[in-house]
């Protein structure tokens, strides 16, 4: 049963509302309150007037009213990056045609370059190389300085440009790790032989005997390439084997893999895909990584 009466600490009058004997206290909301919801209600039937609000199904799909003043997010982004894209035209055909040690040394232009590699990196190289160029297996870490095909700004822009082993441009670099157990040139025990030998260029060699009958197997099969001391050939692409960094694993199991099937991994041409401004920017932005050579 309710009924009303004053609470007896605030003096305000209940609601006649009462739960296991706690009385609801009658507290109505402000007036200010009340109109301020009231106007925001006003408001929302305004908006929904003048702006883009509801959706509605057409013929040809969904779309939207369009509102009174027929203001849309989507044009006020794309007139943004237009008048960027403007701003940076200039730049960007200096980049495009200028030598790239001349854009490096300005300061105003090497920023613009910058930039604009960035994005790029982040849209057609990211996917392989990661987004912060730290590479993966089979997909070189562009932060350090192993570079197998040369990280100059002339080698870094032909790779960009030309590719590796990529099928359909002239120019792409196409030397090849050969499978020499696959193929039958070396046997199992060469082949591990081979792998020790390859594992004491850097110390970590475990069986020295076996390290001693790869030497000659090497020298016989493998210095063509990777150079008397395994220190790599960068214009045959064949990498350093006495430092700790490997594209394919370092480990024992690794090397015999490597060895016994050969590796042939593929980077695009970028030459017909994207422009030479966007080309340089990106030669410019991975040779700033921090591995770059003079």
């Amino acid at each position: 049963m309710s009924e009303k009466h004053k609470d007896e600490v605030t003096g305000v009058e209940t609601t006649g509302h009462s739960w296991d004997g706690i009385r609801e206290l009658n507290n109505p909301l402000p007036k200010w309150w009340i109109y301020t919801f009231y106007a925001t209600i006003v408001w929302s039937f305004a908006y929904w007037v003048v702006m883009p609000a509801w959706p509605y199904l057409t013929g040809s799909g969904w779309t939207y009213t369009q509102g009174v003043i027929g203001y849309e997010q989507r044009n006020v982004v794309t007139n943004e990056l237009a008048a960027v894209a403007e701003g940076r035209s200039g730049a960007m055909e200096r980049i495009a045609t200028m030598p790239l040690e001349e854009i490096a040394n300005d300061p105003a232009l090497m920023e613009v370059a910058l930039g604009a590699g960035k994005a790029a990196f982040g849209d057609n190289c990211a996917p392989c190389h990661g987004s912060g160029a730290q590479g993966s297996k089979g997909f070189p870490n562009l932060n350090d300085d192993d570079w197998i095909w040369g990280g100059t700004l002339d080698d870094i822009h032909t790779t960009l440009a030309h590719g590796i082993r990529w099928d359909g441009d002239d120019e792409t670099r196409n030397n090849v790790m050969m499978a020499y157990g696959r193929d039958g040139i070396l046997n199992r025990t060469e082949i591990n032989d081979v792998a020790e030998y390859v594992l004491s260029l850097s110390g970590r060699a475990g069986n020295q005997e076996a390290a001693a009958r790869g030497a000659e197997v090497f020298a016989s099969q493998c210095v063509a390439c990777h150079g008397d001391g395994g220190t790599g050939n960068q214009e045959l692409g064949a990498p350093n084997l006495t430092d700790a960094i490997w594209l394919y694993g370092g480990e024992k199991a690794s090397i015999v893999e490597t060895v016994s099937n050969g590796r042939s991994g593929v980077m695009p041409a970028w030459g017909g895909r994207l422009d030479e401004g966007t080309i340089n920017a990106l030669t410019l932005f991975v040779y700033s990584l921090g591995g770059g050579e003079k």
